[in-house]
């Protein structure tokens, strides 16, 4: 009997210490961290932050083309470029042109020769390409491309 009365008085301490650790861990946590609208408004600078600044489309991702006869190769290439996310219009347009970016790739590389190719310097070879792009689209402009990756087999 004294057993019982021992182990009920000791529940009763523990279930008091529990309670007064979750009600002082509550009233901490509300008064010592931010609150929502801050965190809101962090994201909020965050996202414009990111929309001043643009991002990387690298939509088109790596892209195997091969070259024209006499002696046939591989060129492999990586295309990229900055885009403005916060222009929802032309951010969707540049997803649905995908397909087209890689065409317009495939045909312009695919071309050349592989000796036509390594006497082309890298930055023609931008310029045209970002003028095929552009061609193409209507809710913006791509201002520079970037190559990566760029290897001829």
């Amino acid at each position: 009997m004294r057993l019982l009365v021992f182990v009920y008085k000791g529940l009763i301490i523990l279930f008091i210490f529990f309670g007064v650790a979750i009600i002082g861990g509550t009233i901490y946590g509300v008064f010592s961290h931010a609150s929502p609208f801050n965190a809101a408004q962090k994201m909020d600078d965050l996202q414009r932050d990111i929309s001043e600044e643009g991002q990387t489309f690298v939509g088109i991702g790596k892209i195997r083309v091969s070259t024209i006869a006499p002696n046939p190769g591989m060129v492999i290439l990586f295309v990229s470029f900055k885009y403005f996310p916060s222009d929802k219009a032309f951010s969707e347009e540049l997803v649905l042109r995908i397909g087209d970016f890689r065409g317009i790739i495939v045909d312009y590389i695919g071309s050349f020769s592989v000796a036509e190719l390594q006497k082309l310097s890298e930055e023609s070879l931008k310029i045209e390409l970002l003028r095929r792009f552009n061609a193409i689209l209507r809710l913006g402009q791509i201002e520079v491309l970037y190559l990566s990756d760029f290897i001829i087999i």
